[in-house]
């Protein structure tokens, strides 16, 4: 089965787990974007969460974490108040994996809805059980996340309504309990929306032209040299392009959904229109003021101005 979302093969590795209160994100892209339709609740709101992000999540000393942690231990960085104690300069504190890692929701989705403002504090028997949904919860997140984008789509119309049915279906299972949630068959439901996914992209990517839509799906391109590159509705899916070059490229309409951007660099690139593409997956890449974002994504900080 491929393995498409961000929270497989793209974020396995880097095992980030950032709260999204350390949102990495500036304003200098220009006007306001507001988030997708459909998307406003698949937006971390830390506030209404307990820090599950900090505590079920696992990661490894490395480029991106400067300490082990071990999955159900809280990290060091945890206040009492559920907040980061080092948010504002995690980049520089050897946490940048935790800079780009996003909940879509999950997190206060799992500590007000399934365990109804119950934190694992006030109730540690909880604790276990509560880190063993939240990463159940946030793939489902994705996939509502990636279904609202698909009917986002006017190009995919013919297919909103499979699509629809597919995200009331996802959203009814987030509402189960512990219990159930924890057997969710993931797998099953990631399957069923990336086939219905790339019908969508299918049709978004057919009215580029003639010559349009290179096939780079799955592709190896780590460190390619890709500057000025016509990468107009591409099908970069899944595709390796970790510190490749794509300063200056062509990327409208391209599908990016599940494309591994660590350390890209994205400066003067035109990513107007492009498919699936995240913001986790920006936050993980470089850039600078010239890059041309989609609507609903938001200009790194730490990109050059």
């Amino acid at each position: 089965m491929e393995d498409w979302t961000s929270t497989s093969r793209v974020h396995r590795r880097t095992r980030a787990h950032r709260r999204t209160e350390e949102t990495g994100l500036s304003d200098r892209s220009g006007p306001e974007r507001g988030p997708l339709p459909g998307t406003s609740a698949l937006r971390g709101d830390c506030g209404n969460c307990f820090a599950l992000c900090c505590v079920a999540l696992p990661f490894s000393a490395s480029a991106d974490f400067a300490v082990d942690k071990p999955a159900g231990r809280p990290c060091g960085n945890l206040r009492g108040d559920f907040r980061c104690g080092i948010h504002s300069r995690l980049r520089d504190g050897g946490f940048s994996g935790c800079a780009v890692y996003d909940c879509f929701g999950a997190g206060q989705k799992v500590s007000q809805v399934t365990f109804a403002g119950r934190s694992w504090r006030s109730d540690p028997g909880s604790a276990r059980q509560m880190s063993g949904v939240f990463p159940v919860m946030r793939q489902l997140h994705e996939l509502l996340w990636y279904l609202a984008a698909a009917l986002a789509l006017s190009a995919a119309r013919p297919v909103h309504p499979a699509a629809e049915a597919l995200r009331e279906e996802v959203e009814a299972v987030t509402l189960r309990d512990a219990g159930e949630l924890l057997g969710t068959d993931v797998a099953a439901l990631r399957g069923r929306t990336g086939e219905l996914l790339l019908r969508v992209s299918a049709l978004a990517r057919t009215g580029a032209g003639p010559g349009r839509g290179k096939n780079r799906r799955g592709a190896d391109l780590l460190g390619a040299r890709l500057a000025g590159a016509d990468l107009h509705a591409a099908d970069l899916r899944g595709a390796c392009l970790i510190a490749a070059d794509l300063s200056g490229a062509d990327l409208r309409l391209a599908d990016l959904l599940g494309a591994d951007l660590r350390d890209t660099d994205l400066s003067g690139a035109d990513l107007t229109g492009s498919i699936f593409l995240t913001q986790p997956q920006l936050q993980q890449a470089r850039g600078d003021a010239a890059t041309r974002l989609p609507s609903g994504l938001r200009r790194p900080t730490h990109w050059r101005t």
